[in-house]
């Protein structure tokens, strides 16, 4: 009898033991391997494909605002800055169209959206400088306007390995001819400008974006433009709808001009 009884003890001992084994495993505070399993590591952002290099094009001059006339091609380029879902949106509908741009980024959007220097040189697009912080490049002190053109070629070059394709200054159609010196020290050859200015940054309305383009541009023809704004992204697809209409293609500034 004795024996019995000591047999249904172990017996109820050894369910406790499991019991207890069960609830200590599945607590939020418990010590089984679940507790202790380490946290997925976090991921490293893929780097941006190494982007072109300025180079100097012989026969064209220090500030270039359109390229060749005989050719059927024309340069959409951006200002770079703004909501970068605009950016995106503008960037696909390009490609959607067959069309390749050119964006003059703006090193501090650049330092908030990182990835978009990614984003723009694996569609195929130009990807350069437009100034640091976006201010009146012309109208500073040399040391001032310097740090300016040198602060966002070093975000491009942290991120894609090169200073940019080009340097567009800030909040000006042309670079004063000291600021051109600059950006000759700095490490591009040219500065871009344009002949054809959309307009877009006013909010004009899509149809008035779509007009101004239409009555200036032609073949050779650098358009201005700018991502982050509503106008721009609605008059895209009639600006491109318009260039096939012409016979006329979308390149890169560097296709464009070599």
């Amino acid at each position: 009898m004795i024996e019995t009884d000591r047999r249904a003890l172990l017996r109820a001992g050894a369910g406790l033991a499991v019991t207890g084994a069960l609830t200590t495993g599945c607590a939020t505070t418990g010590t089984g391997p679940a507790a202790h399993a380490r946290p997925p590591a976090a991921k490293t952002p893929r780097p941006a494909p190494a982007a072109p290099a300025p180079r100097r094009l012989p026969g064209l001059p220090a500030q270039i605002a359109h390229g060749p006339r005989t050719r059927p091609r024309v340069a959409l380029t951006f200002h770079g800055q703004g909501d970068p879902a605009t950016a995106k949106t503008l960037l696909d509908q390009a490609e959607k169209a067959g069309a390749r741009i050119t964006v003059l980024a703006v090193g501090s959007w650049l330092d908030e959206h990182p990835e978009l220097a990614r984003r723009i040189l694996e569609g195929g697009h130009d990807l350069g400088n437009h100034t640091h912080h976006h201010l009146d490049v012309n109208d500073m002190p040399e040391a001032d306007a310097y740090a300016e053109i040198t602060g966002c070629a070093d975000r491009l070059r942290r991120l894609t390995g090169s200073i940019g394709t080009w340097f567009r200054p800030s909040r000006t159609r042309t670079a004063t001819p000291l600021v051109e010196r600059l950006a000759h020290r700095a490490g591009y050859p040219h500065v871009l400008s344009y002949d054809v200015d959309s307009l877009d940054f006013t909010s004009p309305g899509a149809p008035a974006v779509t007009r101004k383009i239409a009555a200036e541009i032609r073949p050779g023809s650098v358009v201005s433009l700018h991502f982050g704004y509503a106008d721009t992204v609605a008059a895209l697809p009639a600006v491109l709808q318009e260039l096939e209409r012409r016979g006329l293609r979308a390149v890169t500034t560097t296709e464009l001009l070599t």
